[in-house]
């Protein structure tokens, strides 16, 4: 079938090394040292791979959002990880994905807990910057996860994977779909989103290649993660452009809001959706049409292997220095690339194939 090709494409692509969101590495050290240095300037310390893993600590998360499913699922698998490592895991976070001051306020408040350990989703590339550097000159590790910071603000950042595979396969999806014709949009998150914002980087150089010179970009909205906002800028978008032939989302909120929009309109299988969404939320529009085939990783093991680099960073198994290697248990043994990026591993494409092997 037609998505046969486009997971042959992502298995190659996911062979590139990850991408960073940003130029300069931050290592990390061990707490006295961090205490006498700040995040940025700390990289002198060595890591110990042979250190036993340390029991007993408190390891933070910090998502964009709690109480939205995919970042749910993520920190379940974070907690699944840090317990398994007898540790405390804690979930804290603003319940909108736009409260960046909220998130400062609660990397503040982990860090004056004496947290060993922050794993945040960055809902901004900077505004955390200056909290987070100050819980690392207070011994606070710091990872970050699904969305990072700039790379001085953190020692260690879980991709899901490369971010050029993730911007440019979203494309390959969807034009492959429209048969290489016509108008479409991107339906995002917030403005600010750093990692929203970086796919789409990728998305639009994609769309330079000759092969999508029928496929033209006409306009990209932001629905800011949540289900109201996206599923009236997917109205909205209809309305602009009524010859639209495909909308990208990536993202897990604006796909389902967007798949709920089409399924109920004359729109139906006529303008196609692809992008970032879990197979839970998309199951049943991808049974009735109106999704044809989408992607993801699995945000569980996302959050699982953001657990294991907080507890190896605590532990001082690892600093965040490139080539740096740490067990995470069921997930194998991973190395740390460049600017202290490690990634996940290659996207999923779901299709109605494959979409009821997954619960997630």
């Amino acid at each position: 079938m037609r998505t046969s090709s486009i997971r042959r494409t992502c298995a190659a692509l996911a062979a590139v090394t990850s991408l960073a969101l940003a130029v300069t590495a931050c290592g990390g050290t061990t707490k006295s040292d961090v205490k006498k240095e700040s995040g940025p300037a700390a990289s002198a310390g060595e890591a110990d791979p042979d250190a036993p893993t340390k029991k007993g600590l408190t390891v933070g998360f910090l998502p964009k959002q709690v109480n939205n499913p995919y970042f749910t699922t993520a920190d379940k698998g974070g907690q699944k990880a840090v317990e398994a490592l007898g540790s405390t895991f804690k979930e804290v976070g603003p319940t909108s994905a736009t409260d960046t001051s909220g998130q400062v306020s609660y990397v503040n408040t982990l860090t004056q807990q004496q947290v060993d350990a922050i794993a945040v989703s960055a809902q901004d590339p900077g505004a955390l910057c200056t909290a987070l550097k100050q819980a690392m000159k207070n011994g606070v590790k710091v990872v970050t996860y699904d969305s990072d910071t700039k790379a001085d603000c953190r020692q260690v950042f879980v991709s899901q994977a490369g971010a050029e595979d993730l911007g440019r396969t979203q494309v390959q999806l969807l034009a492959e779909q429209i048969g290489y014709r016509g108008e479409i949009a991107i339906l995002s998150a917030a403005q600010t989103a750093t990692n929203q914002n970086l796919w789409i980087d990728y998305m639009k150089d994609e769309l330079k290649d000759p092969k999508y010179k029928d496929v033209k970009l006409v306009k990209v909205v932001y629905g800011n993660d949540d289900a109201q906002q996206s599923f009236q800028q997917t109205q909205g978008l209809l309305q602009e452009h009524p010859k639209l032939a495909g909308i990208v989302s990536p993202t897990t909120v604006g796909i389902k809001a967007a798949a709920q929009y089409l399924s109920g309109s004359k729109y139906r299988g006529k303008v196609k959706l692809s992008g970032l969404g879990t197979p839970n939320d998309l199951r049943s529009y991808v049974k009735n049409g109106t999704v044809e085939a989408f992607e993801l990783w699995d945000p569980a093991k996302l959050g699982e292997l953001a657990g294991h680099a907080s507890v190896a960073l605590a532990s001082g198994q690892i600093t965040g220095a490139e080539g740096q290697t740490f067990e995470a248990g069921d997930l194998g043994t991973y190395t740390i690339g460049k600017d202290g990026v490690v990634s996940l591993g290659k996207p999923t494409v779901f299709d109605k194939e494959n979409i009821d092997d997954f619960d997630f």
